[in-house]
C-alpha cells in the first residue's frame, strides 16, 4: 500500500508524538503475537527459568533449608554458602523391578530345556529351581453378540400362550447394549477419539458402524442421561462456592459451509483444598455464543461464592446475590508474558511477590477453613498489603499505555475480588480448579474438530459432565456409564440422585474404580 504522506503533519513536534505513539502501538502488538505465538506453540508452564529463579533465591525467596539457599541447575544442587566447589554427583539407585497387578490374566509358557540328559556326562538331570520373567502382553478387544431367546409356551387346555418380556434395552429397538454405548462415549468424550475413527476401528474389526450411526447413539444417550445430569447440576449449585470457566468450541453451521463458534461453560464444585467432606463434581452447559446472558441463565438460583475470570459478563451477576472472588493466576499471568517477552524487572518482581502467596497456600492445602483464614491474615495480609503499596507506586513511574501499567491497572481494579481469599477460608487462591476442569474440551476439539450442531454441543457438555465428575472422584468412567445405562431405562426419577457417581462406585469391580 502506497504511503499517504498528506496524513502527516508538518510540525516536527507533532510529528515526533506521532511517531512516539505508533512505536508504542508497535511494541504492543509485538508483544501480542509473542504471546500468541507462545500460547500456541510454547510450554504451558508459567514458571521463571533458571537463572531468574537462582536469582529470586539469593534475593530472598523461602528455600528448602534455612541455612543455605540452593540454586537449581538441572543437574545437580549447589549451596550458595559453598558454590565454588562442585558437589558430588547422586549415586545411581538401582531400580526395582516393576510389578503388574495380581488382578490380570496370566498365560504361562514353560521353556524346558530340549532334553532331560547332562550333556557333558549324559546323566538325568534334577531340578533345581526355576527362574520366572513376566511380560505385559495386549491382546485386542472383541465383539460379541448377544442372543436374547424367549421360548414360547402354551397351554393344552385354554390355548393361552406364555412368554417372557423382552428384556429392556438403553435405546429402545437399538442394536447397542449399555457395554457398547458406554465404549462409544468414553473413547470419543474421556479418550478423544472422534466417531470417524472409531468407525475404522471397528471396521478392522469386521463391523460396519458408520459415524452417522454412531452420533445417533451418542444423542439418544445423551437424552437418556439428560435427568442425571440436571441432577447432577443442581447438586454443584448447592455448594456455598463453586468455581467458573469456559472455553470455545466450532460447531458446524450448515449452509454455510463452515463452523460457528460455541461455548462451554465449566462449573465445579470442589471443596478438597479446604477439607470439604462432600464430593467434587462438575457440571458443563453449552451455548451457542458468549453472551453474558448464558451465565446469567445457568446460574439464576444459585446464591454463594463464584471464582471466576474478569470476564465482563459475570458482573450483572455481582449484585448481591453473589459474592466475587478473583483469580490470580489470571493476575500473574499478565506480568509473565510481560516477563517473557521483555525480561521486566519489575514483572519479576511482581511475580516474587505473589509467588510468596503461593508457597503459603501450599503449604494449608487440606486444612479447614478457619484454619487456613487464621493463616492467610498472619501470613497473606502483610505481603498483600506490601504488594499493593508497591504496585500503586510503581504505577506512577511507567507509562500509562504500557503493558506494564495495564497488568498493574488489572490486579488494582479487582483488588477486593483479588483479596478476599484472605477473610474466607473456603475460598482458593486462583480459579485453575475451573481451568483444569476444561482441559479435557481443549484436548477433545482437537481431534473432533467441531460438533455437528447445537444439539451435538449440548450432548457433548452432558457426556462430559458425567465423565469428568468420575475422575474428579477416581472413578473409571466406563463400567460406570455401562452400570447406568443398563439402569436407568427404568430406574424411579425421584431417586435418580442414586445414579451419582459417588454412589454408585461400591457397585462397580473394585479394581475398576481407580484414577481415570
Amino acid at each position: 500500500m502506497a504511503l499517504e504522506l498528506d496524513r502527516f503533519p508538518d510540525d516536527p513536534a507533532a510529528l515526533k508524538h506521532l511517531l512516539i505513539g505508533r512505536e508504542a502501538l508497535i511494541e504492543q502488538l509485538i508483544g501480542e503475537i509473542q504471546r500468541l505465538k507462545r500460547w500456541r506453540f510454547g510450554r504451558s508452564a508459567e514458571s521463571l527459568d533458571e537463572a531468574a529463579r537462582a536469582q529470586l533465591t539469593l534475593e530472598g525467596l523461602p528455600t528448602s533449608s534455612p541455612s543455605t539457599a540452593s540454586i537449581s541447575t538441572g543437574a545437580s544442587s549447589v549451596s550458595a554458602e559453598d558454590s565454588t566447589h562442585e558437589a558430588p554427583p547422586p549415586k545411581a539407585e538401582r531400580r526395582a523391578p516393576r510389578s503388574l497387578p495380581p488382578e490380570l490374566a496370566r498365560h504361562t509358557i514353560v521353556h524346558s530345556p530340549a532334553s532331560c540328559q547332562c550333556p557333558e556326562c549324559g546323566s538325568r538331570l534334577r531340578p533345581l529351581g526355576e527362574d520366572v520373567s513376566e511380560q505385559l502382553d495386549f491382546v485386542p478387544g472383541y465383539f460379541q453378540v448377544i442372543r436374547h431367546v424367549r421360548p414360547k409356551l402354551s397351554c393344552a387346555q385354554c390355548s393361552r400362550i406364555v412368554q417372557a418380556p423382552a428384556p429392556p434395552r438403553p435405546i429402545e429397538r437399538a442394536l447397542p447394549t449399555a457395554g457398547l454405548l458406554a465404549q462409544v462415549i468414553v473413547s470419543k468424550y474421556a479418550d478423544h477419539c472422534p466417531l470417524y475413527r472409531q468407525e475404522g476401528i471397528y471396521q478392522r474389526a469386521g463391523l460396519q458402524l458408520d459415524r452417522a450411526t454412531l452420533a445417533s447413539w451418542v444423542g439418544e444417550a445423551s437424552r437418556l442421561l439428560d435427568p442425571l445430569v440436571s441432577t447432577l447440576g443442581r447438586y454443584v449449585l448447592s455448594a456455598e462456592k463453586i468455581h467458573t470457566d469456559d472455553t470455545p468450541i466450532p460447531v458446524l453451521d450448515p449452509g454455510r459451509g463452515r463452523t460457528q463458534t460455541g461455548r462451554i461453560w465449566t462449573y465445579v464444585r470442589d471443596d478438597r483444598p479446604a477439607a470439604g467432606p462432600d464430593p467434587p463434581a462438575v457440571w458443563y452447559q453449552y451455548s451457542p455464543d458468549r453472551k453474558g446472558e448464558h451465565p446469567r441463565a445457568h446460574l439464576h438460583r444459585y446464591r454463594g461464592i463464584l471464582q471466576a475470570d474478569g470476564y465482563a459478563g459475570y458482573g450483572s451477576l455481582y449484585d448481591g446475590r453473589m459474592l466475587e472472588a478473583a483469580c490470580w493466576a489470571h493476575a500473574r499471568r499478565k506480568y509473565y508474558d510481560l516477563y517473557v517477552n521483555e525480561r521486566s524487572p519489575i514483572a519479576t518482581e511482581a511475580m516474587r511477590r505473589i509467588g510468596l502467596l503461593y508457597a503459603i497456600e501450599r503449604e494449608i492445602r487440606g486444612c479447614p477453613p478457619k484454619q487456613r483464614q487464621r493463616i492467610r491474615q498472619q501470613r497473606s495480609g502483610p505481603i498483600l498489603e506490601a504488594l499493593h503499596t508497591w504496585l500503586s507506586a510503581t504505577l506512577q513511574t511507567v507509562s500509562t499505555k504500557s503493558p506494564l501499567a495495564g497488568a498493574i491497572h488489572y490486579t488494582l481494579v479487582r483488588w477486593t475480588a483479588l483479596t478476599r481469599f484472605r477473610d474466607d477460608g473456603r475460598i482458593e487462591l486462583d480459579n485453575n480448579t475451573a481451568e483444569r476442569s476444561i482441559r479435557p474440551i481443549v484436548l477433545g476439539r482437537r481431534n473432533y474438530l467441531f460438533a455437528g450442531s447445537n444439539a451435538g454441543g449440548q450432548s457433548a457438555a452432558n457426556l462430559y459432565s458425567l465423565i469428568g465428575t468420575c475422575r474428579l472422584n477416581h472413578i473409571d468412567p466406563y463400567p460406570y456409564l455401562e452400570y447406568v445405562l443398563a439402569r436407568i431405562g427404568d430406574h424411579p426419577i425421584n431417586r435418580i440422585e442414586a445414579l451419582l457417581p459417588w454412589h454408585i462406585a461400591p457397585s462397580l469391580p473394585v479394581p475398576l474404580q481407580r484414577a481415570a
